[in-house]
């Protein structure tokens, strides 16, 4: 198949030239990886690994490109069907016959019982702490989870929660993907060690640092992969990324340098790129007697560039963020009225509270990561900017998986601003930055954001059994979060991708993370 004919691939640029990679394929990643835990692992960059191993019961169609699916569809993955309760408030999923995971554990309703408790269920002898931390919002309204017979699997809510099945095909922060129970038997919290789950690839190896090596999983239940196996290759550095690529040493490269796509299209190179649900964006910290204030945070809001940094730092690889929920979102708002740049005007509010001579604060990123696209280059043009109406920023940075951990705890006295990337395709992600009861270290609201009217509004959305009428719930919340400048938005990532002229059948959908089954390489 030619590639420059591939139009439904989303992919642009064609060339010659192919990697000493064999029929494996071999991904350069923007960072070290976390735990190979689904259910415990934070970050996309991991769950971009852990989704190849391990699969949920509900997923999103990932091969229809970004373009053609601004909100990616659900399908049924380990979960053949389902059905809803007319009040809302039962989930019966038939789960999928003749699946086995990789340790030749049959698949069955049993054995998503015993994952779901792991997450939900404290006196459950297989509970982990960890996994429930990190599904939390997912599980706060189940009453109950009961194995019906073999296939058949309710779960009971104390509530309507429209989220819910969204939630399930979910990854980046805790996900509920399966896991084979006889080896969470055996390995229990080592699990990360030894990952046995359904999916399309079998791991192989983990050597830190240096790679993760799956394998095709030759008895697996949907499309067999077509590559004999995937070999993720965690690389920090932008340019030792471009660097292997053009040695042939990867087949594929996350994140890009702007600077080196054009070169890369123009030698051959394709660029695969879409509109995921990402906002790269900034949290206030409440308790400081600077960020607390509306007025400051505001005049921080309409100093941000949000335009020059998508255009000149970027070089087009973002687009500027004017809402707080990202495009890939049916509750999306535009808010450009809050977020285009206005220097007068947020000098003005700094002055109305007498802050005319400015104020020292910190900011908090990581140097790599997933979702982070080059972020100390980003927060160094936050404080340039930021610089003009007289708010003097103090730049602190540590290694992605570092601070992951930091940033869940919540921020510390001294720092005022919090970077994050992060985004579903569900508005229910509002709520896990937002809501009063997720402040942290309880939740990923890292900077204690309390506001009853956007909790009661949120309360809405969610209980609302009617898709419609839970939409303008959530838009009616992301005004509120806008008006309040509870966040500052950024820049929405378009998640570019440079494969090798030989590299078929790669989609970027609607969503970060991708499908590997259908990808080919063709020598």
């Amino acid at each position: 198949m030619s590639l420059c004919a591939a139009a439904a691939l989303a992919l642009s640029g064609c060339g010659t030239g192919n990697a000493g990679t064999g029929n494996t394929l071999v991904i350069a990643i923007e960072s070290e990886a976390d735990v190979l835990d689904p259910q415990v692992a934070g970050g996309w960059v991991t769950w971009r690994i852990n989704q190849q191993i391990f699969e949920p019961l509900v997923t999103e169609d990932l091969r229809t490109p970004s373009r053609q699916a601004p909100v990616p569809a659900l399908q049924p993955a380990l979960a053949e069907s389902w059905e809803i309760s007319p009040d809302g408030r039962s989930y019966t999923f038939h789960i999928r016959r003749g699946v086995t995971f990789h340790d030749g554990t049959p698949l069955d309703a049993a054995a998503v019982e015993y994952n779901f408790r792991r997450m939900w269920d404290k006196a459950a002898p297989q509970y982990s702490a960890k996994a429930a931390g990190q599904t939390n919002f997912i599980w706060q309204y189940t009453s109950s989870i009961q194995t019906v017979d073999q296939y058949t699997l309710v779960v009971n809510l104390t509530q309507p929660f429209s989220p819910f099945l969204r939630m399930l095909a979910q990854g980046g922060n805790g996900s509920t993907a399966i896991i084979s129970p006889t080896a969470l038997r055996k390995y229990g919290e080592d699990i990360a060690d030894h990952p046995v789950g359904t999916g399309p690839f079998v791991f192989e190896q983990r050597i830190r640092g240096e790679r993760i090596s799956l394998v095709r999983n030759e008895k697996y239940w949907g499309t067999v992969p077509s590559v004999r196996g995937v070999v993720f290759r965690p690389m920090p550095d932008a340019s030792a990324r471009v660097a292997a690529l053009r040695s042939g040493d990867v087949d594929i490269i996350a994140v890009p340098s702007p600077d080196s796509i054009d070169n890369l299209v123009e030698e051959g190179y394709q660029l695969s790129e879409g509109r995921p649900p990402h906002v790269w964006y900034l949290s206030f910290n409440m308790k400081d007697p600077y960020t607390s204030r509306k007025e400051v945070r505001q005049a921080i809001n309409l100093a941000l560039n949000r335009e020059g940094m998508a255009k000149d730092l970027l070089r087009g690889t973002a687009n500027p963020a004017y809402g707080v929920q990202a495009p890939a979102n049916d509750a999306y708002v535009e808010r450009t009225d809050a977020y285009a740049r206005d220097v007068a005007e947020a000098k003005r509010l700094l002055t109305s509270v007498g802050l005319q001579n400015g104020f020292d604060t910190t900011l908090i990123t990581s140097v790599d990561g997933s979702g982070q696209i080059i972020p100390t280059q980003m927060a160094e043009y936050i404080q340039q900017n930021l610089a003009e109406i007289g708010v003097r920023v103090h730049i602190e940075t540590q290694e992605w998986i570092s601070y992951l951990g930091t940033w869940a705890q919540g921020m510390q006295p001294g720092v005022g601003m919090a970077q994050m990337s992060w985004g579903m395709t569900t508005p229910y992600w509002l709520y896990i930055v937002t809501s009063s009861t997720l402040q942290a270290p309880e939740g990923s609201n890292v900077g204690y954001y309390s506001n009853p009217q956007l909790d009661a509004v949120m309360a809405e959305a969610i209980r609302a059994t009617d898709e419609d009428e839970a939409n303008a719930y959530w838009r009616q919340a992301n005004d509120i979060v806008t008006e309040d400048a509870a966040l500052a938005p950024v820049v929405n990532d378009k998640a570019p991708y440079v494969l090798a002229p030989y590299v078929a059948g790669f989609v970027s959908a609607s969503e970060e993370w991708y499908d590997l089954k259908e990808v080919k390489l063709e020598r």
